[in-house]
């Protein structure tokens, strides 16, 4: 079932779960960004486990550290996260709403993606070439998604099989 989880959700923050589902969303839910937990293992698991490691500027060792994410993640209040089925087009809708949430005044709106970078073919490896376009993944940067997903409802599954559903992180306020 495709939803917006609106209940108890900020009212200038309903719009933007709304449109997230428009994008592709399979549900999307307002957390508290205190809530989305970064960590150094998880970005062992993209070193040890993910093809796409070092390839491109979005990936580790080149993505923001946990500790940077984690930093970054005190300049916010709010994050939604969104969950999106097998075959979505997590970076491009999460990217759209970051753009879209940024002109309607939130200055501070930035999206994280799913997955290595895919925008090109080979990446030039020092300046992007789409930075407009081009987001690191929660994993690239050390977030897990378990247990923010954990109380907000997402299974904590969907997170690290890429045949299954993808969840990301947008931050709000």
């Amino acid at each position: 079932m495709v939803k917006a989880s609106t209940r108890s959700t900020p009212p200038r923050l309903k719009p933007f779960l709304q449109r997230i589902v428009e994008l592709g969303a399979v549900d999307a839910k307002v957390v508290k960004a205190s809530s989305v937990v970064t960590a150094d293992w998880v970005r062992m698991k993209c070193r040890y486990g993910c093809d796409g490691y070092g390839s491109s500027l979005c990936c580790p060792p080149h993505s923001p550290t946990p500790g940077e994410t984690r930093k970054t993640l005190e300049d916010y209040t709010t994050a939604i996260l969104a969950r999106f089925g097998p075959g979505g087009r997590v970076t491009r809708s999460m990217v759209t709403l970051e753009r879209e949430a940024f002109l309607q005044g939130c200055q501070r709106a930035f999206a994280f993606g799913a997955g290595p970078c895919i925008l090109c073919k080979s990446c030039p490896g020092d300046v992007c070439k789409h930075p407009e376009k081009a987001r690191p993944s929660m994993e690239a940067c050390g977030s897990t998604c378990s247990p923010p997903c954990g109380p907000t409802g997402f299974p904590s599954r969907s997170c690290w099989r890429r045949a299954l559903s993808r969840t990301t992180t947008g931050c709000c306020s």
